[in-house]
């Protein structure tokens, strides 16, 4: 397998795949009912989910969708989306943004998955006080509601 590196992102098991095109791959696992990033846009990213396991709810442009396994969403530039696990069981989503680039913020937010405690540190408030103040500078532009 090519270089793989898992990380702890506010409370998802983040594993990102070195890829030779355009574009940045990583598997999401998102444990049960834990909430995905706050609503944000990105100006220059285009955005694709794929549920592989379970099931994830997204919130895109006001309105609230369920995805199922084997079910996709395309998400374009400049629009307001996030996610959460309402379920009882773990969900397992790839995840793809173009062109590449977004991996640094999963790199720089990220709590390595072999440093101990890992999932609560990636929910540490002061970190996730920083991703709120700085996210912009990874082009996560966080929506003031």
């Amino acid at each position: 397998m090519k270089n793989v590196t898992t990380k702890w992102v506010v409370g998802h098991k983040i594993t990102l795949h070195d890829t030779a095109g355009n574009f940045d791959l990583a598997i999401i696992e998102t444990p049960p009912h834990v909430k995905g990033p706050p609503p944000h846009t990105h100006q220059t990213y285009s955005e694709s989910f794929m549920v592989m396991e379970g099931e994830m709810q997204f919130f895109i442009n006001g309105k609230t969708q369920i995805l199922r396994a084997g079910e996709v969403i395309d998400i374009p530039p400049n629009t307001l989306h996030t996610f959460e696990n309402t379920q009882d069981k773990s969900c397992k989503v790839a995840n793809i943004h173009s062109p590449k680039g977004f991996r640094s913020f999963f790199e720089y937010f990220g709590v390595s998955d072999d440093t101990d405690n890992a999932i609560s540190k990636s929910v540490d408030p002061n970190l996730i006080q920083e991703l709120i103040e700085t996210a912009s500078d990874h082009d996560m532009n966080i929506a003031k509601l």
